[in-house]
């Protein structure tokens, strides 16, 4: 996340997530990482888009993630934006709509995905267009995506399924052993690597992480 979608010494960021949401631990670890600045918003400020906004200005935040719900909220408030906001938006399908709004306005709008399997994001994409379809983009860094059918084969381009692997996948649901087998599955090409998997529904696709499996290279 360092690298895409990119943060620095140079940037405030102003958190508004809540710390039980799990996206909340980008907002609170990658500036400490970077050295850049984090400004935590009250909840009474992140639930009003005035607030929100005269916040924005006054700290002259540079990045901000939320669901595509708080980036509607500042729109239909009367939010103008500024281009030097980097807007990642996640936790939720953005909308093609909202998208146009956020592209209209200037900002350097990022769509991100990320199962709960593999917290906290897994793939990102710069949204530039305006009435087109999104796509999760890309895979960031330490994180490989592949395109399987339901025997883990890979399949052609247009085929439903993908899966991805990444060094920070969970290791399973803890007191949910049903639930972990039914979602962490061996990898399919690597041995030394095991297989999360979680429905994606807006590609209408299975999508898959992977991680290392302990004492499985020794």
């Amino acid at each position: 996340m360092r690298e895409r979608p990119g943060l620095s010494a140079d940037d405030v960021l102003v958190a508004v997530t809540t710390l039980s949401f799990d996206i909340a631990g980008l907002e609170l670890y990658l500036p400490l990482i970077c050295g850049a600045c984090t400004v935590i918003a009250p909840a009474a400020v992140s639930s009003d888009p005035r607030a929100l906004m005269a916040l924005l200005a006054e700290r002259e935040a540079t990045v901000m993630q939320a669901t595509p719900t708080t980036w509607r909220m500042l729109l239909d408030a009367g939010w103008t934006g500024t281009p030097a906001i980097r807007a990642l938006c996640g936790g939720e399908a953005l909308p093609v709509a909202l998208a146009d709004g956020l592209v209209d306005l200037g900002l350097e709008l990022w769509n991100m995905y990320g199962p709960t399997e593999t917290t906290i994001w897994s793939t990102c994409a710069r949204v530039q267009t305006q009435g087109k379809s999104l796509t999760i983009g890309r895979p960031i860094a330490n994180t490989t995506l592949y395109i399987l059918d339901e025997r883990m084969e890979p399949v052609p381009v247009g085929m439903r399924a993908s899966s991805g692997s990444r060094d920070g996948l969970a290791r399973g649901y803890k007191g949910r052993p049903d639930l972990t087998a039914e979602r962490f599955v061996p990898h399919p090409f690597e041995s030394t690597l095991g297989l999360a998997s979680t429905e994606l529904e807006t590609s209408r696709a299975t999508a898959a992480t992977a991680s290392r499996v302990p004492g499985a290279d020794r």
